[in-house]
């Protein structure tokens, strides 16, 4: 039921309230509580969580952007704020979200809604500082996917604080999908088993090179040098690349390991024994596949091994350009599609798919374990970068959390090998790694 101030102007009578609005545009099926400055309220009242619309700002934030963009500046503003979780993991309030999805009233209630809302509240005023440039004003400012615009997108995710994923992602600093042997298996024990995994999938032995492109903060190439291997790994983000020298420093690794500030088009040498591509794919854009995929194969020596790990769509009919939210907050100019664009576009350049495995499941839990870590640091957290960031990165995760869930996105692993011209593998003839 919705409840509003009684107005003593009955001119006003039409005037619709804050939580009325809500249950028009949401087909008035609110999963939880709804409140707002006005005194409105809708919803159910024994609901374990709820919405508070805080202020005229919020409500301008949602009029004006309306979907997960304007929602997302509202609570990264702090003008929406969330009720009953922890806004380092505000999880299960978005899973009780459920399917909850916008309707787009007829013409008529759309004008009422417009009049009683006002002009003050439809006027667009400038969104949070974490946002980043709307996509038609970084075509008008780069070339989509030229060097110069990656390195700036990179910058804008990857480069908040290295002191603020170390209380996020844990001690492993490692910001992709883990593997796990179970669900009570330790984020750090999954991260240490997903770069055994990638090691073993690359038949990798002591005195051979590794390429790691994307490598962030250096985790792939220290394991591979721990064992022998001379690793390279390149990152567009220059703190990212700061850091890892240091722990390769800090370890006795710089004999065989190297993280460089670099973009890995331009890495100069050749004859790779592997390269591992664990969560690039999804920054290079579509379009790109082919020179992508042309580029590795290129680096790599007869008989070598690619294993390209990245966030894919469950189809692959279409070529999805991230939403609002993820465009201006997380990742600009991301683009998904499904895997089997992925296999095709490494086979049509010559390389042959050996493998290829689904972790969409072991996404979740890596999430799971990412926003924990955030809500037990989270003073310490909004201390080093503000608390509207560390909203942002808690809302980002728990809904990308739900969307591994419930498979709008997957994550999946593809092992291909660099053929000769006899097009013999030189691999065994079943899998040698340990799943």
């Amino acid at each position: 039921m919705t409840i509003f101030k009684t107005e003593n102007d009955r001119s006003t009578e039409d005037k619709l309230a804050l939580a009325q609005i809500v249950e028009i545009v949401t087909g008035g099926d609110m999963p939880l509580r709804f409140t707002a400055y006005d005194g409105s309220a809708a919803g159910p009242e024994d609901s374990p969580y709820g919405l508070h619309l805080a202020s005229p700002k919020g409500a301008t934030y949602i009029a004006t952007a309306p979907g997960d963009l304007g929602m997302a500046r509202a609570y990264i503003s702090g003008e929406l704020q969330a009720k009953g979780v922890h806004p380092g993991n505000p999880y299960e309030l978005l899973a009780s979200l459920g399917d909850l999805h916008f309707e787009r009233p007829p013409a008529r209630i759309l004008a009422q809604i417009a009049r009683s809302l006002g002009t003050e509240l439809l006027k667009p005023i400038a969104p949070p500082p974490q946002e980043h440039l709307p996509r038609w004003r970084r075509i008008a400012e780069g070339l989509r996917h030229s060097k110069s615009r990656d390195a700036e997108v990179i910058h804008h995710h990857y480069d908040v604080s290295n002191e603020f994923y170390e209380y996020v992602l844990g001690p492993s600093m490692t910001y992709t999908c883990a593997v796990f042997e179970s669900e009570n298996q330790s984020l750090e024990d999954a991260q240490e088993n997903k770069y055994r995994l990638v090691f073993e999938k690359l038949r990798l032995k002591p005195g051979d090179r590794l390429l790691d492109i994307g490598c962030g903060w250096g985790g792939m190439v220290r394991y591979a040098a721990r064992r022998g291997v001379k690793a390279l790994g390149v990152t567009l983000s220059k703190e990212q690349a700061e850091w890892a020298q240091k722990a390769i420093a800090e370890e006795g690794l710089s004999d065989l390991a190297e993280v460089r500030h670099s973009d890995y088009r331009d890495v100069p040498e050749e004859g790779f024994d592997a390269i591992s591509s664990i969560g690039l794919t999804e920054h290079i854009g579509v379009a790109n596949y082919p020179a992508y995929f042309r580029f590795l194969h290129g680096k790599l020596r007869v008989g070598g091994l690619l294993l390209n790990h990245c966030i894919t769509r469950p189809t692959n009919n279409t070529r999805a350009k991230a939403g609002g939210f993820i465009d201006r907050y997380v990742f600009p100019d991301g683009e998904l599609t499904g895997s089997g664009r992925i296999i095709t576009e490494a086979q049509n350049i010559g390389f042959e798919v050996m493998h290829e495995e689904n972790l969409r499941e072991h996404y979740a839990l890596t999430l799971k374990g990412w926003c924990e870590y955030l809500e037990k640091h989270w003073q310490a957290c909004v201390a080093e970068v503000g608390e509207g960031t560390a909203r942002l990165w808690g809302l980002y995760m728990a809904g990308s959390r739900l969307g591994f869930e419930r498979n709008v996105v997957q994550l999946h692993q593809v092992l291909a090998v660099k053929l000769g011209d006899d097009k013999k593998p030189q691999t065994p003839l079943r899998p040698w790694w340990v799943a």
